[in-house]
């Protein structure tokens, strides 16, 4: 599995001084560094380094100030991570490549330029804003197959587990999560149901999103955006 190689790549950036975290706008990783404003790292992860994660790379390449693509070192030392074009073709293309052996370590086999131009503001904006907002690091990178607890959903959560004990108002929730409103009002996930105007219930969708998402207290007071 992918998320095999994140815990390894995810402590090699962290030695670095980023903050990693899985899963973040559709890239297996994005880390960044404490300045103001931030250098953005993203990450790719494959099995094997391989023409699909090249691709993968290229297309989250405009909004990072890095990219490195990561794959396993292959037992025989065979494979693409030993192909001098494979290595050149990343440094013709500013990414940094990294190979994780069968022991977890992590090797630098290509660095990437320390400037790379950002060709999406926007796109970049947006990955820093979600990162920032999630709390902690919930997701492995590499994860594919269940659901992504991206920041939109931990705030609903948030929300569903103040409404777990009976119905609530808006404004008294509000206090403690002040996107509330819009989060009800949406309603993505079919957890919430509107008993009266202005006061709303958790519905059985709700009750079994917290039973798969136990939820501990928290301060989620970041703003709400689209939802995944």
């Amino acid at each position: 599995m992918e998320t095999a190689l994140y815990l390894p790549v995810k402590r090699f950036l962290e030695k670095l001084g980023f903050t990693v975290k899985g899963e973040v706008g559709g890239c297996d990783l994005v880390a960044l560094s404490a300045g103001d404003p931030p250098v953005v790292v993203i990450g790719e992860l494959k099995l094997a380094f391989n023409l699909e994660l090249i691709l993968q790379a290229v297309d989250r390449a405009g909004a990072a100030d890095e990219v490195w693509i990561a794959a396993k070192i292959s037992i025989r030392g065979k494979g693409r991570e030993s192909d001098a074009r494979y290595r050149n073709l990343c440094r013709r293309l500013g990414f940094g490549m990294l190979g994780v052996t069968s022991t977890g370590d992590v090797e630098v086999l290509v660095k990437p330029p320390t400037a790379a131009p950002r060709r999406n503001p926007k796109k970049r904006s947006r990955l820093i804003a979600e990162h920032r907002k999630r709390k902690g690091d919930p997701v492995l990178g590499g994860s594919t197959r269940a659901p992504i607890m991206t920041a939109y959903r931990q705030q609903a959560l948030a929300c569903a587990s103040a409404l777990a004990n009976g119905p609530r108002k808006v404004r008294e929730l509000r206090v403690d999560f002040p996107d509330a409103g819009k989060i009800l009002l949406h309603n993505v996930y079919g957890w919430f149901d509107r008993a009266e105007r202005g006061i709303y219930v958790l519905t059985d969708a709700g009750r079994a999103a917290l039973k798969r998402w136990p939820q501990q207290p928290a301060d989620f007071s970041g703003a709400a955006e689209a939802a995944p």
